[in-house]
Parts: C-alpha cells; structure tokens; sequence
C-alpha cells in the first residue's frame, strides 16, 4: 500500500511540475491577432472591419520601462494604437478601449484610457513617426503608474493610471489595411549623451522675462493661481523678432482648463499681468476664441480656436530694405544693423502673390516703421495685421491664464 500511495505521489509531483512550466510558457509568450509579425515588423491582416491587436510577451520593469513603435505605413485610414493593457486583453479591441489599459492613438491624437471615448492629448502622427511609451520608475513605490507617451523621442504628456506596472503589457492596435509598424521592445529614452556627459538644455537663457511660468526644456508650464484676468502667466523672448529670425512657434500640448493661450508679440516692458494683444505696444492671436487683439481687451473675429495639438505661428514679413531699431537697449550685440541696399526674403511666404505689392507700400513709410505681422495654425496663414513697431522692436511673447496649460515653444523653426 504503500509503494502505491508513493508511486500515485509521485505522478502528482510530475503533474505539477509539467502545470508550472506550462503556465510558465504562457506568461512569457507573446499574444496577437489579425497581425503578422516579421522580424520586427508588425503587418496587419485584418479586413478593416476588425480590430488586430499585439501583446508582448512581458510586462514593463525597472530594468526595461519604456518602448517605441515607429509608423512604416499609415495604410488606409492610420488607425494605429500604442499602449499598456493587461496580460490577457482581449485582441479584438484597440489597446485604451477597455478597462485596465491605456493608449495613444495616431490617427487622432488622443488619450484612451480605459474607454471607446478619447481624450485631446496629443498631435497625430503619420508615416516616419516614433510613438513611445513607458511608466516613471517611482510608480513601483506608490502603488499607482505614471505612464508617459512621446512622439519622435519628445514627451507628449503623461496620465496616472491605478494599480502596479508590472500588470501592463506593451501593446500596438491596427484597424485598417495597409497599416504597419516596427516594434522596438528595448527602446531605451531619457536625457541623450554626447562625449559622455549629460546635455541638458534648460532653454531658460531663450527668455529674457518669466512671470508665473515654469520652464522645462521647450516645455512652458502655467503655474500661476488661475483665478482673474490678472492672473497672467507671461513668457517674453530674450530677442525681438529680426529679419534673420522672422517666426516662432509653439504647440498646444494642454489646453488647461480653458486654453487661455495666446501667442504674439509684444514691446519689451510690456506689463506682466497682461495677456498678450490687450495693452499697447502688443498683437496677439488668442487660442481660445480665435480672435486677434490689438493693444486691446476687445479682440477681433480672426481664425479658427486652437486645441491640443495645435500648431500656433507668428512672424513678420519685414519689408524690403527693413533696417533695425539701433535705439534699443539689447543687452546681446549680434544683432547687426542692415544697410539700405540688402533685401530681404521670407523664404517661407515668398510664393505669396501679393507680397511684392506689400513691400512696395512699407517701402515708403518706412518713417514709421510698420510691418507685416502674420498668424499661421497647423502651417496655414490664418491672417495678417499691419502694425507699427515699437522702440526696441517686437518680441515674442506667449501669454497663458488657466491651470494646466502646457506649450511647446520653438523659437526657431526655420534654422533648419
């Protein structure tokens, strides 16, 4: 009885041990459906009416936090997906639809985090560009994930999720022929490394003035009370706009509560609680209502509102022979004065028929030094507005007045 009793002990101890190594062999392989994968290169294969989906194998860890997915083919409609789920979601639904995952979605820009219904966060992403996620290290010792998404290697923004990281997945959707994508599951990202030492680059020197604004790279963050009109936050160049340097940028990244954004320019002692475009000396394109104010609290219908993920421009079309303001009190001396003689191109807007007819006018009143401002959205000319410079000349400036709102900045996109 009792060579029986150990022989039935021993068939249970094999079971046992062949149940771990299956289960084993399952928790670390990969998942996917209505996908082919090749190396790796993620094809869909679906039928457009079915959602494929791609699971990897392991969940994100201290050792390896973060992954990228780079856009080879947006097919028919570029209904892409990068995210975290659980292990064993459902592979017919776009990583972010259910409960327990979250996602960015290149075809619109937005945030889907447990729900069918997205949120602005983002800009759209097309062929060539890297969609990454990953989750803060500190989220292993609070219990919560701080999961962080980001577009050709910048961060988009981030969104705290409950429970451990070490329950989420990487995880790519596709939905339309045609889409493909290459997985990169050992993506590494954080501050790039030249020569061995660290870069970092505050962008702080780029501002001569700072009021109720913090600075984080190109990153400018509202951190002001947010609760009158005199609660400004206001970011102002360290150098007025010049013939060399016409035009800057900067992209909604958080509308905040109200989007309250407004990019312009404005005189260099322009009064700190004031938005962009209401006091003198100062033109601005509000985000918000899509109006232009001009040294007025009373602005005018001018363009389409801007959100998140919209790209706002301003620039001046400086007329031929412009020469600049020698009376100003610049403290950087780079600026050289320009001879009558040299003229001037605006690359970017030379095509526009009618600026050979603009020049000409300015030409002439040059006593008064008037320009051409222009507003652009997403790389499209919303409107111009001719203006008159003041003493020192016209400096980028960026108002905000809602809590949580964030713009990326590029004060320099024509410099190649």
């Amino acid at each position: 009885m009792d060579e029986i009793n150990l022989h039935y002990r021993f068939l249970n101890w094999r079971r046992r041990i062949r149940e771990i190594r299956e289960v084993r062999a399952v928790r670390y392989r990969e998942r996917f459906k209505r996908m082919m994968r090749d190396g790796e290169v993620l094809c869909y294969q679906g039928n457009s009416d079915e959602v494929g989906c791609y699971v990897a194998p392991r969940p994100l860890s201290k050792g390896n936090f973060y992954f990228e997915v780079t856009i080879v083919d947006t097919g028919v409609r570029g209904m892409i997906a990068v995210g975290l789920v659980p292990q064993y979601y459902k592979l017919d639904h776009q990583p972010g639809w259910l409960p327990h995952s979250v996602a960015y979605h290149a075809d619109d820009g937005k945030l889907y985090n447990g729900n069918t219904i997205g949120q602005q966060f983002g800009p759209k992403c097309n062929r060539g560009d890297r969609i990454g996620c990953g989750i803060y290290l500190e989220a292993f010792e609070d219990g919560q994930t701080t999961v962080f998404f980001t577009k050709n290697g910048k961060e988009v923004g981030t969104v705290v999720v409950p429970g451990s990281p070490e329950a989420l997945y990487p995880a790519v959707g596709m939905h339309s022929l045609g889409e493909e994508v290459q997985l990169d599951l050992q993506a590494e990202w954080g501050i790039e490394k030249e020569n061995g030492l660290m870069i970092v680059d505050s962008h702080e020197d780029e501002w001569g003035r700072l009021h109720d604004v913090r600075v984080t790279g190109s990153l400018l963050e509202y951190v002001g009370k947010g609760k009158s009109i005199v609660d400004v936050g206001l970011a102002q160049a360290r150098l007025p706009l010049n013939t060399r340097c016409h035009y800057y940028e900067l992209e909604i990244t958080d509308a905040g509560e109200k989007c309250y954004i407004a990019l312009g320019l404005a005189r260099r002692d322009y009064p700190k609680n004031r938005h962009p475009g209401w006091s003198r000396g100062s033109i601005a394109y509000h985000a918000d209502d899509g109006k232009l104010f001009q040294g007025s609290g009373v602005g005018d219908a001018f363009g389409p509102r801007c959100f998140e993920g919209d790209v706002m421009g301003c620039g001046i079309m400086f007329p031929r022979d412009y020469i600049l303001d020698s009376g100003d009190d610049n403290d950087d001396g780079d600026l050289e004065l320009l001879p009558k003689q040299r003229r001037v191109q605006n690359d970017l807007y030379m095509n526009d028929e009618d600026e050979e007819e603009d020049g000409e006018e300015l030409e002439g009143e040059q006593e008064e030094r008037k320009v051409m401002v222009f507003f652009t959205r997403n790389g499209k000319v919303v409107g111009r507005k001719e203006v008159a410079v003041p003493a020192g000349g016209f400096y980028p400036t960026i108002g905000m007045m809602s809590t949580g709102e964030k713009v990326r900045v590029d004060l320099h996109p024509l410099s190649g």
